[in-house]
């Protein structure tokens, strides 16, 4: 008998924006941790469950773990993402986690509605002044955090974007083009711990470096920004089929606007974020919103391998 444990998850609905629902995916993400030698316990903090919220619809999640957890729980973390502990007392020399998930996401706001948007400087002038709901809880993504660092590099990156009385969210998207335009991707340029100092300076990264870099610049300026983890719809070669596997994570921004909420730009894709983006969660920064994360008792040198695959699925 398989020693593969599945637990289901059942997600509460949500009340959807109003409109038809605009796409729907599986999101299959499969981690796979070998061991040199045995590991006889293991603790693991999770974020792979979706969310839900006004955009995105989480009709189904399932974790597939072995060897089979002996305790776990589930949970809320401080900006609301779904969590799951689990702990391993069973020795094993490898640790899969298979996550597969069901979304449906909605339609967001259009290239149009971003242009009429306030000036930026009105929000920089206003937030922390701001009691209401929505203005405390942009509070939190307007300081310095573990990866995102302020400094005055940033805000003068950002200001070439910001210009005088220009609209806070126009501004934003010309930042998202601008970090395209100006940096080159490179996997091998950078890793976790990279100051953003040396991003900006060596104008090479990842989707996450870039993500925290428009962040560092925004926050810089007194603009609240949060650091939104999740995937994106992958597109093969003319003529090739989808690949299994071929997907992997993926990091964008999402900016407060106090007319429309929180509109999502992803600087890696120089886009807008509309159909194509499933949300996993936000935080401050990547560290309040790493996948998957934990301590092991044992196993001396380990290798790391993630799978992702991203399927449209027909509306129902």
């Amino acid at each position: 008998m398989s020693d593969f444990a599945a637990q289901v998850v059942p997600i509460a609905p949500v009340a959807l924006i109003s409109g038809l629902p605009c796409a729907r995916y599986r999101v299959v993400h499969e981690t796979l941790y070998t061991y040199q030698s045995v590991v006889t316990l293991s603790q693991q903090y999770l974020h792979l469950t979706p969310r839900s919220f006004p955009y995105q619809q989480s009709e189904s999640h399932q974790l597939r773990i072995e060897p089979a957890q002996e305790d776990g729980s589930d949970g809320h973390d401080y900006f609301g993402n779904i969590t799951r502990h689990l702990s391993i007392t069973v020795p094993h020399k490898t640790l899969l986690v298979l996550a597969e998930s069901v979304v449906v996401l909605k339609p967001r706001v259009a290239l149009a509605q971003i242009k009429g948007t306030r000036p930026w400087e009105s929000l920089r002038d206003s937030v922390q002044h701001d009691k209401t709901a929505a203005g405390l809880e942009a509070c939190r993504y307007l300081y310095a955090s573990p990866h995102v660092n302020l400094s005055a590099e940033l805000e003068e990156y950002a200001l070439i974007s910001y210009t005088e009385g220009r609209p806070l969210l126009d501004a934003a998207l010309d930042l998202t083009q601008r970090i395209f335009e100006d940096f080159e991707f490179d996997d091998k340029a950078t890793e976790i711990s990279t100051p953003l100092e040396e991003v900006l300076k060596g104008r090479r990264g990842v989707c996450q470096d870039f993500a925290q870099l428009m962040i560092g610049c925004l926050r810089s300026l007194g603009l609240p920004a949060r650091y939104v983890s999740g995937y994106i719809l992958t597109h093969p070669p003319a003529g090739q089929p989808r690949m299994i596997g071929a997907d992997a994570s993926h990091a964008w921004v999402s900016v407060f606007c106090p007319e429309l909420g929180w509109i999502d730009f992803d600087p890696t894709n120089r886009c807008l974020v509309q159909t194509e983006h499933i949300t996993l969660g936000w935080g401050r920064d990547f560290s309040d919103v790493t996948p998957m994360r934990g301590i092991v008792l044992g196993g001396g040198e380990q290798t790391l391998e993630v799978r992702v695959t991203v399927s449209p699925l027909p509306l129902v």
